[in-house]
């Protein structure tokens, strides 16, 4: 098992010292915050942090993220492909695999059989466009999103069904949208790109937000029984932890990479995983 930090987990680092941190705190990889290119990239190439990476081995692991991917009109659309050719010339730039790419809202009411619909249609348009770049797609177990659920997820990459579109699984999502255990055991193991891991608060799961986000094993997540079922299915890929706190944000990075990281590794030891280092 490869561990990644996030580096939404520590926003308010900029992308260079997100590396020599992963680095220094021993993680694997480092998924990349996609806000935090433009500042990097202002006054320095992307082949300076490609460099960076490989001579502190992080690895490059998904570009995060594409969003509202879904219900766009054909304006919308074509600004969602444009946008995925830019990212996807960063991520070759850079050596990273894949890209998170996220569904949208749909603010007239959920209708199951129109968003996997749409879902399908625009991922395998964006397939086109990606070539050996990964998509991996999020579903958001937030109100109002199109896809909030593990099992609308697997039925659209499913459908997709290209090489290059598969999933991702957050922990956070999956109990904020009530996802069930035993969605897990129909999840391709070769289809997940990336676990997020993280925590999150005892809160009715219609007031949940990203700021609810806790520590991988805190709070009232079933970790435990999700990581079971995603050992049991053969998940052996990379974990990324996630977590948009605010409270984290205003600590020290290096503090907060490294209790993550070792919340992280508690959590996966305990379903008997082996993490490098």
């Amino acid at each position: 098992m490869k561990l990644a930090l996030n580096g939404a987990t520590i926003m308010h680092s900029p992308l260079d010292a997100d590396v020599e941190i992963a680095a220094e705190c021993r993680y694997d990889a480092l998924e990349v915050w996609a806000g935090k290119l433009d500042a990097y990239t202002r006054d320095r190439p992307l082949e300076q942090l490609a460099h960076k990476m490989r001579s502190l081995r992080i690895q490059p692991w998904c570009i995060n993220s594409i969003e509202d991917i879904t219900f766009r009109d054909a304006f919308g659309r074509k600004a969602i492909l444009a946008q995925l050719e830019r990212t996807c010339a960063v991520a070759r730039a850079i050596g990273a695999p894949g890209i998170v790419v996220v569904p949208g809202r749909r603010d007239d009411g959920f209708d199951r059989r129109e968003s996997v619909s749409d879902a399908v249609d625009v991922l395998r348009a964006m397939s086109d466009v990606a070539g050996e770049i990964a998509l991996a797609f999020e579903f958001l177990g937030k109100p109002g999103c199109s896809v909030p659920t593990l099992d609308m997820a697997t039925e659209i990459v499913a459908a997709v069904d290209r090489q290059n579109v598969g999933m991702v699984i957050d922990t956070f999502h999956f109990h904020a949208g009530g996802s069930r255990i035993d969605d897990i055991a129909r999840v391709p193991v070769d289809k997940l790109f990336v676990v997020h891991l993280n925590g999150c608060e005892d809160r009715p799961r219609v007031d949940l937000t990203d700021a609810h986000r806790l520590y991988p094993g805190d709070g009232i997540i079933p970790i435990d029984a999700i990581l079971g079922q995603l050992r049991a299915i053969g998940f052996d890929g990379v974990c990324s932890i996630e977590i948009f706190r605010p409270e984290y944000w205003q600590q020290d990075p290096r503090g907060v990479a490294r209790t993550a990281r070792a919340k992280a590794a508690g959590v996966l030891e305990k379903a008997g995983f082996t993490i490098n280092g």
